[in-house]
């Protein structure tokens, strides 16, 4: 604690422990009150302007400190000064003496609170920053809660001090009111407690209900504008319409029937999505044959002659369309009819908030979920135009290796493309905006991926920019590149885009529709997945805020549930635990906080880690490179996110996802059982290590006492 801190909190104990000490209270009962109130009034009169200055400093005061007796010194407040003056006074000394015990509370609490519970008031601290002001002005409004106590808490919230002032101001106003009205006739009341009538309290409940009650009306007048030039249908052909086959739409649509709700899948292009097509499962066939190639190269490791065969580009890349073939029954029309689904094939165009036009046919749901997905993003380069540049959609269709394939993107497509293909033989340039491959990891990851890329063959360049894409003939491209006053030209034969994706969210009807999309061009959805049409719903990469594959599954059962089962009944959407794996050699997977993450959040952490080249299987295997790193809440075993960089690092995680998901700690993994020898025993080291770093310091010096004793010492 700082030593203004500690000042400040000194000041008030003193203030409020010479109050109960000097029993200054026995003044601030009615029967004093009014035993008094002639005396003090004939003082008042004579001394107005003296007497209203240490009337405000006493409720500034007492109000500040939360001290009892604010309601006797506002009925003491009209019977003195009268009831205009009384409500004036009255009015801005408890909204300045709530303000400063606003300003004491998150001074001294606000930090102490974010650093212990930071993680769970995220989305209490979003609702403060959006809608702090209504909150405020229904519990000033409402008698039933204490002042007081919301002069505290409402400090540990980010409401602005102006705003909590005004709203104060404002909210406390009618209850003042009342008990100024009150103090005119100080000399009839018999007891505080009666002053609030069950009529007149349920009358300013109502009231403080009245900000929400009208902000509800406002969104239903502006639902009612914005379904204005459609029709709803009286009866619906199905409950519900999903546009989009790929995961997202997948899941949604086979939860939606296994519930035996009426659902149709519209897919214009092929069923399974880019996932299947172009996205996961042909990069990960890819990486299967990067590996093998790898494991040539380590020969002699094990103790065989080194004997290096030579990709066959042809044939990897056929071996690809082969899995792809093997997975697409997992996806197909055939199994999801047999599912319940009705599968439709083309172009669908919403037409209505409740109605979708494919084929010539107009089809309506009661509601709508759109998983159109994503396409690569393709950048506004000079000279991009003329040149044939691949993306993860058109990659899959070479045959031919290229000579020197130019990459542009760090991230983690741009990365395990690139090194995968440099294993296979093929001469690959990687170039990135950022000062490091994976801008999201920490920059030590980062260079280790670096380090193993080089060493497989592929040219890293991270920090420069491409200033301009040139063509000097079909079989040669030119990056003009930039990083500060350096200049350099690389050349190849094939470009590839690695820079991102884009939501799909252009061609069917979004526009016209009016649907609200986010500044970088996903559609804004709520916490429960719908768009600003309740009807109208969104998952995966089209919605964000992630772009993977099973984060999309993990919306679509939100979406399916909502959209079947609302009003009745609806559910916020998790964000809190989404694993993330990029499966680059070596592989780096991730949940929860890095130490970049929480330091930029401020919240506070330790970090524990594992180094794999001490795990007796990693050292079998051959496979030391990496580490496991878990950061968990000072003193505590709670896991605020875990780190896994090697091999398998992706099916490492989960135990962590799990963990985290259930609000098990680190002694919980380090009491699991782990069969030995198995990667999986990294996470029990790592959990061994922090659980060596927290002994009882204090208890081992009486154990050992105890174990002598025991000997007979």
């Amino acid at each position: 604690m700082t030593r203004t801190r500690l000042l400040l909190l000194l000041s008030m104990g003193c203030l409020i422990g010479a109050f109960f000490a000097l029993d200054l209270g026995r003044y601030l009962s009615l029967a004093e009150l009014q035993a008094r109130q002639a005396q003090l009034s004939v003082w008042v009169q004579a001394h107005f302007t003296l007497a209203a200055l240490l009337f405000v400093l006493v409720y500034v005061l007492s109000t500040a400190l939360s001290l009892p007796g604010a309601s006797l010194l506002t009925l003491g407040g009209s019977a003195l000064f009268g009831v205009g003056w009384g409500l004036l006074l009255v009015s801005f000394a408890s909204s300045l003496g709530a303000t400063l015990a606003f300003l004491s509370a998150r001074f001294l609490l606000r930090d102490w609170v974010s650093r212990r519970f930071g993680d769970k008031l995220a989305t209490f601290e979003a609702g403060m920053a959006k809608d702090g002001a209504f909150y405020l002005l229904s519990l000033r409004l409402i008698p039933l809660f204490p002042f007081f106590l919301i002069n505290l808490l409402m400090g540990l919230t980010p409401i602005r001090v102006s705003t909590y002032y005004w709203v104060s101001q404002l909210g406390m106003l009618p209850g003042t009111f009342v008990y100024v009205l009150a103090g005119s006739e100080l000399a009839t009341l018999t007891s505080t407690g009666n002053i609030l009538s069950p009529g007149l309290m349920a009358a300013l409940t109502l009231l403080g209900l009245m900000p929400w009650l009208m902000r509800g009306l406002q969104r239903r007048l502006a639902l009612r504008r914005l379904h204005a030039p459609y029709r709803k249908p009286a009866r619906f052909d199905y409950n519900l319409l999903v546009i989009g086959a790929g995961a997202g739409g997948l899941v949604t649509s086979y939860i939606a029937a296994a519930v035996k709700a009426r659902v149709a899948l519209i897919e214009q292009h092929k069923m399974g999505g880019d996932c299947l097509h172009t996205g996961c499962v042909p990069s990960k066939a890819l990486i299967r044959a990067a590996r093998f190639a790898s494991d040539q190269r380590r020969a002699a490791e094990l103790g065989f002659t080194p004997s290096q065969s030579k990709a066959d580009f042809a044939a990897v890349m056929a071996r690809i369309a082969e899995v792809i073939k093997t997975v697409e029954p997992h996806d197909s029309i055939e199994r999801y009819q047999g599912l319940g689904v009705e599968c439709i094939q083309g172009a669908a165009r919403l037409v209505s908030p409740w109605e979708v036009e494919i084929n010539g046919r107009r089809l309506s749901g009661r509601h709508i979920v759109i998983a159109t997905g994503a396409r690569p993003r393709v950048p506004d380069l000079p000279g991009l135009g003329e040149v044939p540049y691949l993306t993860s959609d058109n990659l899959w269709q070479l045959r031919e290796p290229p000579r020197h394939l130019l990459v542009l993107g760090g991230g983690p497509m741009g990365c395990e493309l690139a090194q995968s293909l440099a294993l296979l033989g093929i001469s690959v340039t990687l170039v990135e905006l950022a000062d490091q491959l994976l801008p999201r990891e920490e920059p030590e990851v980062a260079a280790l991926l670096q380090a193993q890329m080089e060493e497989d063959g592929v040219r890293v360049l991270t920090g420069w920019r491409v200033e301009r894409v040139e063509r000097r003939n079909p079989g040669e491209i030119r990056l003009h590149l930039s990083r500060g006053t350096e200049r350099m030209t690389l050349e190849g034969d094939q470009l590839l885009l690695a820079l991102g994706r884009v939501a799909n969210v252009h061609g069917f009807g979004l526009e016209e529709l009016g649907v609200t999309l986010n500044p970088g061009g996903t559609v804004r959805v709520d916490a429960f997945l719908a768009t600003n049409y309740p009807s109208i719903l969104a998952v995966g990469d089209l919605a964000g805020p992630y772009q993977f594959t099973h984060f999309a599954a993990h919306q679509a059962w939100y979406a399916a549930v909502n959209a079947l089962f609302a009003p009745f009944k609806r559910f916020r959407v998790d964000y809190r635990v989404i694993p993330a794996t990029t499966f680059t050699s070596p592989e780096i997977a991730r949940v929860g906080l890095n130490q970049s993450e929480a330091r930029a959040r401020g919240i506070p952490f330790e970090a524990t880690r594992f180094p794999l080249a001490e795990l007796d299987r990693a050292i079998t295997d051959g496979e030391r490179q990496g580490f496991v790193e878990v950061l968990t809440v000072p003193g505590k075993d709670k896991i605020l996110g875990a780190t896994i960089v090697g091999t398998h690092a992706g099916e490492r995680l989960a135990e962590f996802v799990l963990a985290m998901g259930q609000g098990l700690g680190l002694r919980k993994i380090l009491a699991t059982v782990h069969a030995y020898p198995t990667l999986m025993e990294a996470n029990k080291q790592v959990a061994g290590r922090w659980q060596q770093a927290h002994q009882p310091v204090r208890l081992l010096p009486l154990l050992a006492r105890y174990h002598a004793w025991r000997r007979g010492a």
